[in-house]
């Protein structure tokens, strides 16, 4: 039988090239596996604060503003650390001694910088979304494959973590699913009431916005990349620029892989998408991101995904089916719900330490083949709510039943970016 992940495999060409840091190896004298591995950061804005964080031994920062780049040094202890600042993150990815590249970008830079480091034979730590259009995706993981590389997305909440407002790990909803304690089909609500915020008002992109100077330390040219070339206005970059289709896709781009990477996980769906999605929302710019009332994402299987903007029932459960309930807070309809999950037999074990995976070579949890799955959930939401238009979907070719809807999955790139 054709699989989908054969589909994927066939339209992205996929390879079997196998590079290797020489240092991961521990081989001609270098740094062996049991040592630190090490990192480059490109992107020095707000969410730079977490991958400093995170392990590996930072050798390089990058950003394309130079207060954003010197206030990260300074922070690192920079050149006296060992640590260099790069404007050009092209600079960064060509050094040898760098194992993992972290991309802290905004989105509509994802794709470009991480299939650039996977040719450079590094490890990628992706921010989320994993990229800004369903197409972007697929080259990802063709690149990701084709070069062996270990890749993963900086969501966690699939493998660990209290999820949001339902005080529980996501494992204990997945074996409610999964052992068919609630029935199926399945309905998951996404809403303040089940615990989740949306954020909306927070990514509201500005219309009308005025040509401004662009800032001395900000290279703009390299800041838009591949993004059509359009007049600076600060809430364009920076903080805000979540707010515009160019770069993101506002609070859907901002919490969709946080909150639905689970969702898939859960439903069993990391293999595939939705066959519709619908819309409720005013007709939006052409330019800058509004808000959405309502998104209605449907499986072949009947299961359904909802995502309330406007919280409109106070009652709702975050998780139902046929046989229960369970509600925010891990709250339930079916007696002992908790003793029973916890009689039943764990999901399968999943590779949840990134640097082993990179010295074992192994697939890490949320990588790019289930990572695009969960991101296409969330850029299906991003064009139905551009176009305004309820739409089908078709998993194994990648369209959907409308012209305008797929031709924002291969979006152009400006010159000289492409894929």
């Amino acid at each position: 039988m054709h699989t989908r992940r054969q589909t994927i495999k066939s339209l992205a060409a996929l390879a079997t090239i196998q590079i290797v840091p020489s240092r991961v190896l521990g081989i001609n004298g270098q740094t062996p596996p049991s040592e630190t591995l090490t990192k480059g950061i490109i992107g020095c804005g707000g969410i730079c604060s977490s991958h400093l964080s995170m392990p590996g031994k930072l050798l390089a920062l990058c950003d394309v503003d130079s207060k954003h780049l010197a206030n990260r040094m300074t922070q690192t202890g920079g050149e006296e650390k060992g640590i260099k600042g790069y404007r050009d993150f092209r600079e960064l990815i060509s050094r040898d001694d760098i194992d993992i590249v972290h991309v802290a970008t905004p989105p509509h830079w994802h794709a470009l910088m991480a299939i650039a480091a996977a040719e450079k034979g590094k490890d990628i730590w992706c921010e989320k979304p994993m990229s800004r259009t369903i197409g972007e995706g697929l080259a990802m993981i063709k690149a990701v494959e084709k070069h062996d590389r270990i890749f993963r997305l900086n969501t966690w909440f699939r493998f660990q973590s209290g999820f949001y407002g339902m005080r529980a790990p996501v494992s204990m909803i997945k074996k409610a699913a999964m052992h068919d304690l609630l029935g199926w089909p399945l309905k998951i609500t996404v809403s303040k009431t089940t615990g989740f915020d949306w954020k909306q008002d927070m990514w509201v992109g500005k219309t009308g916005l005025q040509p401004q100077p662009v800032p001395p330390e900000l290279d703009y040219d390299s800041w838009l990349g591949p993004a059509p070339k359009k007049p600076y206005h600060p809430h364009r970059v920076h903080q805000s620029f979540r707010g515009y289709w160019d770069y993101d896709g506002g609070g859907l781009g901002d919490m969709g892989m946080h909150y639905l990477d689970p969702v898939q996980y859960i439903l069993g769906k990391d293999d595939q998408a939705p066959v519709s999605v619908e819309i409720d929302a005013d007709p939006q710019d052409a330019d800058a991101i509004g808000t959405w009332r309502r998104i209605e994402f449907t499986y072949a299987d009947g299961c359904k995904v909802i995502l309330d903007g406007e919280d409109k029932d106070p009652n709702v459960a975050y998780i139902e089916g046929p046989k229960g309930k369970i509600h925010q807070g891990f709250r339930s309809d079916i007696p002992d719900l908790r003793k029973k999950i916890d009689a039943l037999p764990d999901p399968p074990p999943q590779n949840t330490d990134f640097h082993e995976c990179v010295r074992s070579r192994k697939k890490f949890a949320l990588n790019e083949q289930n990572g695009f799955w969960s991101c296409t959930l969330v850029n299906m939401g991003v064009i139905a709510h551009r176009l305004n238009k309820n739409l089908k979907f078709d998993s194994k070719t990648l369209k959907f039943d409308d012209p305008a809807a797929n031709a924002l999955i291969h979006q152009p790139m400006r010159d000289p970016w492409k894929i």
